[in-house]
C-alpha cells in the first residue's frame, strides 16, 4: 500500500476541485450577492489544503494497486466533502454549523439531493450555483475527469475506475484505454448537460436557472435554486424536459457511447436492463395515475401529469417534485419511496441498488422455485440471452444483503436519537439511495433532525455513491494484510 502516493493523489485532486470553484466566485462577481469574499477565501484554503497534501510526497511516482484505489476513492469522496463544505460556512447568509455544511455538501457531492436549508428562493446566486454544480461534478464529473488526467500526471487509473463505476460487472471498458473510456464518458455527460439546459431555457426558464437545473438533472441529484421545486414553473413543457433527461441520465452511460459511436439507438431496445427498467416506471406511473384519480385527489389528466413526474423523479433517485407526494392517499408515498432502491441503471448517474442487480435476483429467485421442481436440473440464469457466471450472481446476493443490513442497523441508529419509525425509514432509503426528499420530518427537508442523526445520514449518503462494499471494505482486518 502506498501511502505516500495516496497522500499525492488526493492532494491534486483536492488542488484541481479547488478551481471549481471559480465559476460560482464568478456568478458572485455577476450578481453582487456580497459574498465574494466566501468562495474567494474558500478557493485559497482549498488550493492550500491540497498543495500541503501534495508537497510532501510530490516526488513519489508508483503505479496505483487494487487497495489504493479503493482508499482513494472513499478519501476522495470524504475529504472533498470536507473541503466542498468551507463555502458554506464562510457565507453570510445561511449561516451554517460544521455539520450543516458538512451534510449539504455531502449531500450534493454524493448526488444524494437532501438539503437542511429552507428559504432557498432568497438566497445569493452564487450559493445555489455552488450547490447544483456540487451535485453535477458529484454524478461523475470528478471521478471521471480525474481519471482521464491521471496519465498525464504519472498515476494509473484503472483502480478508480475499477473502485467507483457502479454496476455488477466492473471491468469492462467502452475503449481501450481507460483515459479514452473516461473521455468519452466525460463529453457525454457535458454534451447531455448542454443540450439540458438549452431545452430548459427554451421553455421559458431563466438562463441562470436552466444551467443550475440542467447540472442537476443530469446528474440525478434534485437540488434546486426554488423551495417548489420543479412546481415553481407550474410548465407541464418543463416537467417534460426534466422527465425525458431524468430518464436518459438513468441509463447506462455505456449505452450512451455506443449510440454516439455507432449513430444508432437499436441496443437500447434490446438491452435487458432497459426494457425492465422501464417496466418498473410503467407500472410506477400507471399505479399512482389510478389511486390519484379514483380517490379524486385530481383530474385525470391531472393525476396522470403529477404521476408521470413524481414517479419517475423518485424511481431514478433525482428527487425533484411538483407536488407533496408525501401527503398523497393510500401507499402512494411508501410506494414511490420503494422504487428508489432499484434506481437507475448500472453506470449511470442515478442510486439506489441499482436496476440490473434487482433484475438478476428476480431471475434468481424464480430459478429456485424451477430447481424445487427439478432439483437435478442445471438452470443458468441469462440476461439477454448470456448465461451469467455464478460468481457474478452470488456477488449480487452479496451486495443485497449488505445492503439490508447496512439499512437496518441505520435505521436503528437514527430512531435511537429520537425519530419516528417512518421518518428513520424514509430517512436511510432517501440517503443510502442518494434519493433526497422523504417522509414524516424530513419530507420537506432535513433541518430539524438532530446533529448526531446528521452525521449518520452523511454516512449513509456515502454508503449510497459507494455502493456499500468500496466503503464498508477498508473495515474489514483483511483488507489491511499484507
Amino acid at each position: 500500500m502506498h501511502i505516500k502516493v495516496i497522500f499525492r493523489v488526493i492532494g491534486i485532486l483536492v488542488m484541481v476541485f479547488s478551481l471549481t470553484l471559480i465559476p460560482p466566485l464568478i456568478v458572485s462577481l455577476i450578481y453582487q450577492d456580497g459574498d465574494t469574499h466566501a468562495f474567494l477565501y474558500a478557493l485559497l484554503i482549498n488550493l492550500i489544503g491540497g498543495f500541503s497534501m501534495w508537497l510532501p510526497f510530490r516526488g513519489h511516482r508508483k503505479e496505483l494497486r487494487i487497495r489504493d484505489g479503493f482508499i482513494i476513492t472513499v478519501l476522495f469522496w470524504s475529504v472533498l466533502g470536507l473541503f466542498g463544505s468551507v463555502p458554506f460556512m464562510l457565507i453570510d447568509s445561511p449561516a451554517l454549523s460544521f455539520t450543516d455544511a458538512l451534510f449539504e455538501s455531502i449531500s450534493g457531492l454524493t448526488t444524494t439531493g437532501a438539503t437542511i436549508l429552507t428559504g432557498i428562493d432568497e438566497m445569493p446566486h452564487a450559493l445555489l450555483f455552488y450547490r447544483q454544480q456540487l451535485q453535477w461534478l458529484g454524478g461523475m464529473g470528478i471521478i471521471v475527469l480525474a481519471v482521464a488526467i491521471m496519465p498525464m500526471l504519472g498515476v494509473g487509473g484503472m483502480q478508480l475506475y475499477r473502485a467507483e463505476t457502479p454496476g455488477p460487472v466492473k471491468d469492462s471498458k467502452l475503449t481501450p484505454r481507460i483515459a479514452e473510456t473516461a473521455k468519452a464518458l466525460w463529453y457525454i455527460y457535458a454534451s447531455l448537460t448542454l443540450v439540458c439546459a438549452l431545452g430548459f431555457w427554451a421553455a421559458g426558464m431563466s438562463l441562470f436557472d436552466a444551467i443550475c437545473h440542467s447540472f442537476s438533472t443530469v446528474a440525478i441529484g434534485g437540488f434546486s435554486t426554488h423551495d417548489a421545486s420543479i412546481g415553481y414553473y407550474n410548465s407541464p413543457i418543463i416537467e417534460s424536459i426534466t422527465v425525458i433527461f431524468m430518464i436518459i441520465s438513468a441509463l447506462n452511460f455505456g449505452l450512451h457511447f455506443y449510440a454516439w459511436r455507432n449513430r444508432s439507438i437499436l441496443h437500447y431496445f434490446n438491452d435487458s436492463e432497459v426494457k425492465f427498467f422501464g417496466f418498473i416506471l410503467l407500472c410506477t406511473i400507471t399505479i399512482t395515475t389510478l389511486v390519484l384519480a379514483m380517490t379524486s385527489s385530481y383530474e385525470w389528466s391531472t393525476s396522470f401529469r403529477y404521476a408521470m413526474f413524481e414517479s419517475v423523479s423518485i424511481a431514478t433517485t433525482t428527487g425533484f417534485g411538483t407536488q407533496d407526494f408525501s401527503s398523497w392517499p393510500n401507499t402512494l408515498p411508501f410506494l414511490l419511496i420503494v422504487t428508489s432502491f432499484a434506481g437507475g441503471c448500472a453506470s449511470s448517474t442515478g442510486g439506489g441498488m441499482k436496476v440490473i442487480r434487482i433484475l438478476l435476483i428476480l431471475k434468481q429467485g424464480f430459478r429456485e422455485i424451477q430447481r424445487l421442481i427439478h432439483p437435478n436440473a442445471i438452470i443458468p440464469v441469462k440476461l439477454g440471452g448470456k448465461a451469467i457466471h455464478e460468481r457474478v450472481i452470488s456477488a449480487v446476493w452479496g451486495f443485497f444483503s449488505a445492503y439490508l443490513l447496512v439499512y437496518v442497523v441505520l435505521m436503528i441508529g437514527l430512531m435511537s436519537t429520537g425519530l419516528d419509525q417512518l421518518t428513520a425509514w424514509s430517512a436511510v432509503a432517501a440517503t443510502l439511495n442518494n434519493l433526497g426528499p422523504g417522509l414524516g420530518e424530513v419530507a420537506a427537508n432535513f433541518s430539524s433532525i438532530s446533529d448526531p442523526a446528521k452525521w449518520m445520514l452523511c454516512f449513509s449518503m456515502l454508503l449510497g455513491r459507494l455502493e456499500v462494499f468500496t466503503l464498508l471494505v477498508l473495515f474489514t482486518p483483511m483488507f489491511w494484510q499484507r
